[in-house]
């Protein structure tokens, strides 16, 4: 049990964006299925052929992202054996990817997932109007001085540190104009780069309250059972299993921070060595190499990353 799976977040999606695995394997076919019945509509569409700038709207990308990351873990479970229970010791996402992690080990179903995260896009959209908030990378800054820059530059207003994705990256949320005197204040600071990021807004900060109401109420209504494996929560950065505590953390992440690189060292330090990224993208699999450079990280997101996966396992 020295493995984990890992699902991506926000800013990982492509148009097309697993066509090759729905249209090679049934058991993923069958996934984006479930995911347009649940949300009436053909996000399928939308996911394969785009517009991308419909794909990249909130709404869409949270329940885009899960969907694929979830064709990727059926089709590794009928064709290449993996049984969570089994082959992980846990598992864990990036934001809304632990939406992801908790459908993969049964917390959810998948059509409650792609519910739950079209609500979750919507509530997050709407909690703050365009243009009022702003999120910020700050790159070469530890994450405790990049909190400081946050606290520095808040001024009444909200700045937060909203994202320690290790290896040196932290993203702060927050107002606009206090967002903007972070990335001025951390250059003072000796950060490497600081800069505004192209975002619909700010996520993981206090201005996200009332998503994070429309949450509380959404999961309330929602079955939560006990997950095969423990999920590594973004706002512990330590594993959970029990859904009233799944339910509250989840709440709770909507403005907290992602606290990503202590998830992974939490999973290196329990003795985790590999670490597969299953969905879109490849961006948690880059960040490993900067937080746990013992481990291996390897995307499964194509039948071609399929294959190497079964090739590996002999």
């Amino acid at each position: 049990m020295t493995a984990a799976f890992t699902f991506p977040g926000q800013g990982s999606q492509a148009v097309g964006m697993g066509k090759a695995l729905a249209d090679a394997f049934p058991a993923a076919r069958a996934v984006f299925d479930e995911v347009d019945s649940a949300l009436g509509e053909k996000l399928s569409a939308v996911i394969w052929e785009g517009p991308s700038d419909r794909l990249t709207l909130t709404e869409n990308a949270q329940p885009a992202l899960m969907a694929v990351s979830l064709a990727a873990m059926r089709v590794l479970e009928s064709e290449a054996g993996v049984d969570l229970k089994r082959d992980a010791a846990f598992v864990a996402g990036h934001s809304l990817g632990e939406y992801s992690a908790l459908a993969a080990a049964g917390a959810f179903s998948i059509g409650d997932a792609a519910r739950l995260l079209r609500i979750r896009g919507n509530a997050m959209q709407k909690a703050v109007p365009v243009g009022e908030g702003a999120m910020a990378a700050l790159l070469g800054l530890s994450f405790e001085d990049a909190a400081a820059v946050a606290a520095e530059a808040a001024q009444g207003q909200v700045c937060q540190a909203a994202n320690d994705n290790g290896g040196g990256q932290v993203v702060v949320s927050g107002n606009k104009a206090a967002i903007e005197r972070a990335v001025e204040i951390a250059k003072d600071k000796g950060a490497k780069r600081a800069m505004l990021l192209p975002v619909s807004a700010p996520f993981h900060c206090a201005l996200m309250q009332p998503a994070a109401d429309a949450m509380a109420d959404a999961l309330a209504k929602t079955e939560v059972k006990k997950p095969v494996v423990p999920v590594v929560a973004n706002v512990l950065a330590a594993p959970i299993d029990d859904p009233q505590e799944i339910v509250k953390r989840l709440v709770e992440q909507v403005t907290g921070t992602v606290r990503w690189r202590e998830c992974v060292e939490t999973m290196a330090g329990a003795g985790v060595t590999r670490f597969y990224e299953v969905g879109a993208g490849k961006v948690l699999t880059g960040l490993l190499k900067r937080i746990a450079p013992g481990a291996t990280g390897s995307a499964i997101g194509t039948p071609d990353d399929l294959a190497a996966f079964k090739a590996a396992r002999g």
